[in-house]
């Protein structure tokens, strides 16, 4: 689950952020502001991994608030600046922004920015998932996971304590922002290879140590059996019959 911080004052320009960001599923928001020191408190109490800042008419000296911000805070966000004007785009690189926004701000463009992110913030940092529906938010530890199976536009999670949880979201949604020990076997199916005990290339089926689930898997993804097998393989003693 990734946070994020709107430092902005534009309703319309918060709107449409918020929006877009609704369709990644990964994304939570966890405030606007448009005070320098209400903002400054959030980011270094919450650490959000990404903050949209207007840079322009919100807050006084915004590049000051990214340097301020620096020298307290290890975990430095992504930042993204907003500006009616390109003017600042060299500033704003140069006191390391990631991305620049002209405004008004369109879907397109602020998407764009956001996949760009999502390439730079590594799946492995993230061990938690949020399944969002609504005002309900459920939270999955990644390494809790056995695999997960699609279910018509659902998808399923076995857990490892047994029980079966439901999200209203295709396989696929989940499929990029899961940790690197996930790998896609079929079409229907997403294994954790931390809890593989078995690799049956005959049956095709992975046996899952927990109550000894067996995991179809199709030639189709054979690159990431063999992925699988070799990362299993390498610390394993093989005996040969």
């Amino acid at each position: 689950m990734r946070n994020y911080f709107i430092i902005d004052n534009d309703p319309h320009s918060i709107q449409r952020i918020e929006n877009v960001l609704e369709d990644f599923y990964e994304f939570n928001c966890i405030g606007v502001s448009c005070d320098y020191d209400n903002a400054m408190n959030i980011i270094l109490k919450e650490t959000p991994d990404l903050v949209f800042f207007n840079i322009e008419n919100v807050i006084d000296n915004p590049f000051e608030f990214t340097q301020e911000l620096n020298l307290f805070n290890d975990t430095f966000p992504v930042f993204i600046a907003i500006s009616s004007s390109k003017e600042k785009v060299y500033e704003a690189i140069k006191n390391g922004f990631f991305d620049f926004l002209l405004s008004p701000l369109t879907e397109l463009e602020i998407r764009k920015s956001v996949l760009k992110v999502l390439k730079k913030i590594p799946a492995q940092s993230r061990k938690n998932i949020c399944l969002k529906s609504y005002k309900d938010y459920q939270y999955l530890q990644t390494d809790e996971i056995l695999f997960l199976k699609a279910d018509n536009n659902a998808t399923d999670f076995y857990m490892n304590d047994g029980s079966i949880i439901s999200a209203y979201k295709t396989l696929k949604t989940f499929e990029s922002i899961l940790p690197d020990n996930f790998h896609r076997i079929h079409k229907s199916y997403i294994i954790n290879k931390n809890f593989i005990s078995r690799i049956q290339y005959g049956k095709l089926i992975c046996t899952i140590k927990r109550n000894s689930y067996e995991v179809p898997f199709t030639k189709t993804y054979i690159g990431n059996i063999e992925s699988i097998n070799k990362a299993l393989s390498e610390y394993s003693y093989i005996s040969v019959n």
